[in-house]
Order: structure tokens, then sequence, then C-alpha cells
């Protein structure tokens, strides 16, 4: 039986997503960012008996509350991982009727410091999704060239005193690592200043090195390829983007798959395109009463494509 139970914590665009997805009561569907299973459980509500979900996460707390979810529901399955590798997962190989991805960092992330996500909070310098793998940001700082962290402000963050920040941040360092994400903020708070800016001088560059540290661009790429092999004929792709870096790459994916390239005069011969994704909505944004209760849904873009049959 459909119930909407709506969990206490209510991920960004909730309803539409869900509604996005067209749950059939028998399909198999994957939630790639389980975070706290808002998502998860508004689907387990629409499937039926022979329904099965797919979770997967980062983030070893979140796998934690997914695993608890799964011993009290059989068609709930779990794997640790990026969703970039589900095309990897055997769970998928029978194809997906919907895949969501909800993109970035999660609101427990943020409001526990120690995770290191949060300029507001001071805790130890981390920002890695999975702490148990690869490089923190306060050891990627330590060891990164000026170069290279002006490059990354500038990429992942468009931090336009990039190169500044760089140069004080490595002169800083060779008085004293950087370890806490309280003395972070303040440098670059001393580069950028405060002003009458409405968001903290170092939400840019936080920005940028947590998406640089988890490698989230290159993760959304082959996460899209990775879902756009594994959805079924008539399987929806649903994204929430929440900075346009990301929301560039989701909507030039499927225009990419949904629009033949433009015509080109050097190139007289026409080349061939089958669609094998169907652009449904455009960009979606969070209605007005969302926004005024969560200023997090104000930036949010959520993304819908449907998989074609494959042209006989």
């Amino acid at each position: 039986m459909r119930q909407d139970a709506q969990p206490s914590h209510l991920p960004v665009m909730w309803a539409q997503a869900l509604d996005a997805l067209r749950v059939a009561t028998d399909g198999t569907y994957l939630d790639g960012t389980f975070g706290r299973g808002g998502h998860a459980r508004g689907v387990l509500d629409r499937l039926g008996p022979d329904g099965r979900l797919l979770v997967m996460d980062k983030d070893p707390e979140a796998i934690a509350e997914a695993r608890a979810l799964a011993a009290a529901d059989a068609r709930v399955a779990v794997r640790h991982a990026s969703f970039a590798t589900l095309a990897d997962w055997d769970a998928t190989a029978g194809g997906l009727d919907g895949v969501l991805l909800d993109l970035g960092v999660s609101s427990p992330q943020l409001d526990v410091a120690e995770r290191g996500f949060s300029f507001g909070k001071d805790g130890p310098l981390d920002m890695r999704m999975d702490p148990t793998s690869g490089e923190s940001a306060a050891d990627w700082l330590a060891r990164a060239d000026e170069r290279e962290i002006a490059d990354v402000l500038w990429h992942y963050g468009e931090e336009k005193l990039s190169r500044k920040i760089a140069r004080t941040l490595v002169a800083r360092r060779g008085e004293a690592p950087l370890r806490r994400t309280g003395e972070l903020a303040e440098l670059i708070a001393s580069v950028v200043g405060r002003g009458d800016q409405r968001i903290h001088p170092a939400t840019r560059s936080f920005q940028a090195i947590r998406i640089f540290v988890n490698r989230e661009l290159e993760d959304l790429e082959a996460g899209l390829a990775a879902a756009h092999a594994r959805l079924k004929p008539g399987g929806r792709l649903v994204v929430i983007s929440f900075h346009s870096l990301e929301d560039r790459i989701v909507k030039r994916f499927i225009a990419a798959r949904a629009k033949a390239p433009a015509g080109n005069r050097r190139m007289p011969v026409a080349v061939a395109f089958s669609p094998s994704l169907r652009d449904l909505a455009g960009a979606v944004r969070a209605d007005a009463a969302e926004t005024a209760t969560n200023p997090r849904a104000r930036s949010a873009v959520l993304r819908i494509a449907e998989k074609l049959a494959e042209a006989a």
C-alpha cells in the first residue's frame, strides 16, 4: 500500500524527485546517494512486495543506516561505494527502472563539525565523504603547490581571489600546518574580506576543496554514463544539483543524448543521430513554499530524463 510517509528530515525537492521517478510497484530502483534515507523510504512506500531498491553511498555513516533499513526490509540491497561504480554492481546487471542522484553534501554531514565540511563549525579539516578512504583536505593543503591550490579554488569554486588565497595559505603553512576548519575559514576571510557579502567569504573555497577532495565532478560524469547504461527503456534518470558546475554536466549529458548536434557546414554529409534519452522537464526549481522554509532549496535544480528504446 502506498503510504507516502514523509521522513522527519525531508531532502530538498523530495516530492518532485519521487514523482519524477514514476515508481512502478514491481520495479528496480537505485538511490545513488542514500544519505539518511529520505528518498529511499519514499521509494519503498511506492514499491510493492516484488519491487527492489538498491542503495549506494560513500559515507560509512549513511551506509550503517542503509544496512539497518535493509535488515528490516528484504527489498533493499546496499553497497558502500560511489554511484560512479553502479554499473560494476552485479545487482544492477538486470537493468534499472530508475536512478536517483541527490548531489553534494548532506545536511547531516554539514551539521557534524568533526566531518570538516562546514566553515561555520570548527572541526578537523577533513571534508571526505568517506573518511576511511583517500586524502583529507588538510593533507592535500599541506602538500599541494601554490598553483594547484589556486587552480582548484578557481575551477571548482569560481573564486576570483584564488591566487591570493593560495599564496597566503602556502605562506601560512610554512609557519604551522592548517588542521582546523576554523583556521582555514579565518585565513580565507582575511584575504577576501567580509564586507557586506550575503555569504561567508570562505564559501566558494570550501566548496572547491570539497569537490576536489571527493572527486565529485569526475564521479558525476562516470555515474551518469553508468546510469545510462543500466537504465531500461522507459526508465527514469532523476538528478538534483546544487551548483552550476554539477548542473552544467547533467544538462549537457542529457542534451547530448536527447538532441541531434547542430549542423556543421564543413561536414555536408549529415551524421545519423538516434536519441537515447528524452529530456522530460528541463531545469525544475523548488517552489516558493519550500524555499521559504529551507534556504538550501534555493540553489537546487532537478533534471529528469527517460531512457528510450534502442532503434531496431
